[in-house]
């Protein structure tokens, strides 16, 4: 197979592995990431470190070959009832926690209130129940005026896990050219959190801006991340920075702890304020390339003969990707996805269909099966893409500190011209950030991409047309 091919690996099985031997430059190959039995991880194909690890003993005794073990565990796969038997609950396991009776009501009353906030009318289809949306928040929203659909306890200030890596790119990615290069030092790379998600960087290796940037988002890198926040001044500059943006972006639930959305204490954000972030962040054509980009060469060590290898990588996000169990989702273009032990699964994805562009997270699923955040996320973009014009919103999006006071718009509405112009400032202004858009997508089950085209900009908010015929990035 020839350098920049991508070599299908046998399903999601093997994705992750570390891998036993060097691989073939150009072909996609197993990413390395550690793997710790007493910490969370920021996988996300990896929920929970030390239950795979004692399943993969069982697994290793029952005569799987060392590799697919390995794979397995990394994988999370044998901590499911497929191969692990029969799970048990846990009859010591604490109740799920409520939410707080009074959260922020910036974008809308209705979006303080705790519980599930659906404006109904005569013809829109029903959201779907409790049974289906299991997580603990939510939102659906139009990512280009704004208006929230639906929600619940859209405030709910949550672990946010690497889905706060959409603050940290709206607030670094700016800061450097991408075909900047870099030589990663060794403290570059300390205090990542054990059982962090690496993308496979090297120390005293180069790597360019643009490199880097696609380890963050494709593999959810917290070396890449760590790489980046030392050449923006180190991590607690870069913490720093990213919580005064947080506060110009009107996202109030946030607070920053880690650059990379590691499990801290204190770490929280919301699906109000990670929908905030997208949207910002979207409206930045580096951010959006590489969220929606599906696969990727990525740089490996020197070869004997001094040259660089390159493997494949494979976006995370499994509506963009898919997976053994799930398809890529129709119009999928990014964004961000995220596990750890704290947050349990995160992702908020982007999507149109047709003329509408919707905006959906979601925060930690009660429902525990493989892949679940992204079934919740689909159902949810399923229902919005329906009920678009048929419902009445219950709140909105706010725009930046600069153009908008936050408040609601059920509040506006006692608040006469001056509330209606920043309301409709909001809607209208991506700002200095508007340009033309740059969209990837993902076909079903393969790894060749849908496609790119540049989007006019427009007044409100522009989100990308999708189109097919693309090759995968080299």
């Amino acid at each position: 197979m020839g350098s920049g091919s991508i070599r299908r690996s046998a399903g999601a099985l093997f994705r992750g592995v570390l891998s036993a031997s060097r691989a073939k430059a150009g072909t996609f190959t197993d990413v390395p990431t550690t793997f710790s039995a007493s910490t969370a991880s920021t996988d996300p194909t990896a929920p929970n470190a030390s239950a795979t690890t004692g399943n993969a003993g069982r697994a290793a005794r029952h005569g799987f070959p060392l590799r697919t073990v390995a794979a397995l565990a990394s994988s999370g796969l044998l901590a499911t009832p497929l191969l692990a038997g029969t799970a048990h609950a846990d009859p010591k396991e604490p109740k799920a926690p409520k939410p707080p009776a009074k959260m922020s009501r910036i974008g809308g009353d209705r979006l303080g209130t705790p519980g599930v906030q659906v404006a109904q009318t005569p013809g829109a289809p029903k959201l779907p129940g409790p049974d289906v949306l299991t997580a603990r928040s939510w939102i659906v929203s139009d990512a280009e005026s704004g208006k929230v659909l639906a929600a619940k306890n859209a405030h709910w200030q949550l672990a946010p896990a690497s889905t706060l890596k959409m603050l940290f790119a709206d607030t670094v990615l700016p800061k450097f050219p991408k075909d900047q290069k870099h030589t990663v030092k060794p403290a570059d790379l300390a205090g990542m959190g054990a059982g962090s998600s690496l993308v496979g960087i090297r120390e005293n290796l180069s790597y360019s801006v643009h490199d880097l940037w696609l380890g963050v988002f494709l593999r959810s890198g917290n070396d890449a991340v760590h790489t980046l926040s030392a050449m923006n001044g180190g991590t607690a500059a870069t913490v720093t920075q990213m919580q005064r943006h947080a506060k110009e972006l009107n996202a109030r639930d946030t607070h920053v702890v880690t650059p990379d959305g590691y499990d801290a204490p204190g770490q929280v954000s919301s699906a109000y304020d990670l929908s905030l972030f997208a949207r910002s962040g979207l409206q930045n054509p580096d951010f959006r390339e590489y969220c929606s980009t599906a696969s990727a060469q990525f740089p490996g060590d020197k070869g004997k003969d001094g040259k660089r290898a390159s493997f494949g990588i494979q976006n995370t996000n499994r509506l963009l990707s898919g997976d053994y169990d799930i398809k890529p989702y129709p119009g999928i273009a990014g964004v961000k996805n995220g596990s750890t032990t704290n947050a349990g699964s995160t992702f908020t994805g982007v999507a149109q269909r047709g003329d509408r562009k919707l905006l959906v997270t979601v925060m930690n699923p009660e429902k525990k099966e493989h892949n679940e955040a992204y079934r919740e996320a689909a159902k949810l973009l399923d229902w919005g893409f329906a009920a678009a014009d048929k419902v009445e919103p219950v709140g909105r999006l706010v725009g930046p500190l600069s153009e908008d006071d936050g408040s609601g718009a059920e509040n506006a509405k006692d608040k006469g011209k001056n509330a209606d112009r920043s309301t409709q400032a909001a809607l209208d202004g991506a700002g200095a950030k508007s340009g033309a858009w740059t969209a990837l997508g993902l076909t079903t089950g393969a790894v060749a991409l849908l496609g790119v085209v540049a989007f006019a900009v427009h007044r409100r908010w522009p989100l990308p047309e999708l189109v097919r015929g693309r090759r995968p990035r080299k």
